[in-house]
């Protein structure tokens, strides 16, 4: 079998040919790489995925979507026209991730919910106990508490817009948290459609969290 790197210049030139590109599946240590069909690396990419992986897509879906109810409240109470651009955009992007990630754990068996918010799955929309006030504690780490969605939910016009920037700061931060504390388990992300998703969530929402401090600093 030719090593890897014989492999990839064959491949080159496929290519050139105007054929199709062939697979190449990396070997153990000191093992060669081999060639592989679609169907096989369709295969792999539904098995190359932990426990870790799976929660964090699980209580990923439940941040987004608190990204996407703070937009709506943003559409029926904020003032400023350049706040609303960028909530609507923030809702179009969480709202595709939010389904590519229960496309991701369907297609892998798993369920949505994670059995450690499954308890408390409604607090993120500001849910609240009879004879008590709103929780300060969220359903996770990142997320805004039910006490601070109720503050947003009161707010209206600049106030509002204020209130929005500066959760929305706190929110986005926290998907960058746990982006970072997946990547510290071991073999964690090595599923390539998982490993491009929590890329593309530190370029984006750390490019976010840039332009919404300096609207902030406008307001």
């Amino acid at each position: 079998m030719l090593p890897f790197r014989e492999l990839v210049l064959a491949g080159l030139l496929v290519m050139q040919a105007g054929q199709t590109p062939p697979i190449f599946q990396p070997g153990a240590p000191g093992a060669p790489s081999r060639v592989i069909s679609a169907e096989r690396a369709v295969q792999l990419g539904l098995t190359t995925f932990t426990e870790d992986d799976v929660r964090f897509m699980q209580h990923m879906v439940v941040h987004h979507g608190q990204a996407v109810e703070m937009v709506e409240l943003l559409r029926a109470r904020g003032a400023d026209a350049t706040v609303r651009r960028l909530g609507e955009r923030i809702a179009l992007s969480q709202e595709a991730e939010i389904a590519l990630m229960r496309g991701w754990l369907s297609d892998r068996g798993q369920p949505e919910t994670a059995p450690d918010l499954h308890a408390g799955h409604g607090a993120h929309a500001g849910h609240v106990m009879p004879g008590m006030g709103p929780s300060d504690t969220p359903v996770m780490p990142g997320m805004l508490s039910p006490a601070q969605m109720q503050a947003l939910a009161s707010a209206q016009g600049a106030a509002f817009d204020r209130l929005f920037l500066e959760g929305m700061i706190q929110h986005h931060q926290g998907a960058l948290d746990m982006v970072e504390e997946l990547m510290a388990h071991p073999d964690a992300a090595e599923d390539p459609l998982l490993s491009d998703f929590a890329t593309s969530v530190v370029a984006d929402q750390s490019a976010e969290i840039l332009r919404m401090q300096s609207l902030l600093s406008d307001l």
